[in-house]
Parts: C-alpha cells; structure tokens; sequence
C-alpha cells in the first residue's frame, strides 16, 4: 500500500513534467551525423526536439548501464566461484554425515547422549554471577 501510494506521489508529477516538456519542445530540428559537410550532409534527420532529447536520454541509460554490469563483472564472478565452493562443501559435509550416521548404531547415540555431561550442563539454566557495586 505504501508503495502504491509512493509511486502515484512520484510518476504522476514526473509524468506531468515529461509532458509539458514534450508540447514545449514541439519545433523540429535537423540533426547531421557528417561533420565535414554542413552544408549538403550524407545523413540527417528532421526530429522534434523532444524525441531527440528523449532518445538521446534512454541511450545515456543504457550505455550507463552496459558499463555498471562491466565493472561488475569480477564480483559476479567471485559471487559464481564462492557459490561453487559452498555447495560443493554442504554436499561434502551431508556425505560425511551420512557415513558417519551408517556406521553409528541407535542404541550407541542414545547412551552416548545420556552420559554426555554437556547436554546435562545445557539442560540446566546458567546462572550469572552477582558482583556487587563498586564503593564509593
């Protein structure tokens, strides 16, 4: 709901804003690719304003976003690589886990846990020693 209500507060002025911009910038432009012919050029265009501004945005987003993803490319590499290891290591250890749990027989876990003094310390609640304050 929050994001609903978000998103209305922001696209609806920036729609509005992009429109005024769009019917203020109506006059066409000719735009030439030849810069050593200004006068008869091999290519150019007659575009409204706006489209060219608008067209010449999307493609700073783009080539923006072509060089983030670049840059990134060694951390989605060591992201891949460390991925790797962790499955290779979780298939690892339910191997070993699995081996060792074929060759421990139930009755054997179970007088092992009843003489393991740690699970009969964890059991009981710890208590916290009482220090008292400091003298003044």
């Amino acid at each position: 709901m929050f994001r609903k209500i978000v998103t209305v507060i922001i696209v609806l002025p920036l729609a509005a804003i992009i429109i005024a911009f769009a019917v203020a910038n109506r006059q066409m432009v000719t735009v030439s690719f030849d810069p050593f012919s200004t006068t008869d050029p091999a290519y150019a265009a007659t575009v409204p304003l706006f489209i060219l501004i608008f067209a010449l945005v999307i493609l700073g987003v783009i080539v923006g976003g072509v060089a983030s993803w670049l840059r990134q490319g060694a951390w989605r590499r060591t992201a891949r690589k460390l991925d790797h290891d962790v499955r290779r290591l979780h298939q690892e250890l339910a191997a070993l886990r699995d081996r060792h749990l074929a060759d421990v027989k139930p009755a054997d876990v179970k007088a092992a846990v009843a003489r393991d003094p740690a699970t009969e310390s964890a059991s009981k609640s710890p208590t916290l020693p009482v220090i008292p304050p400091p003298a003044a």
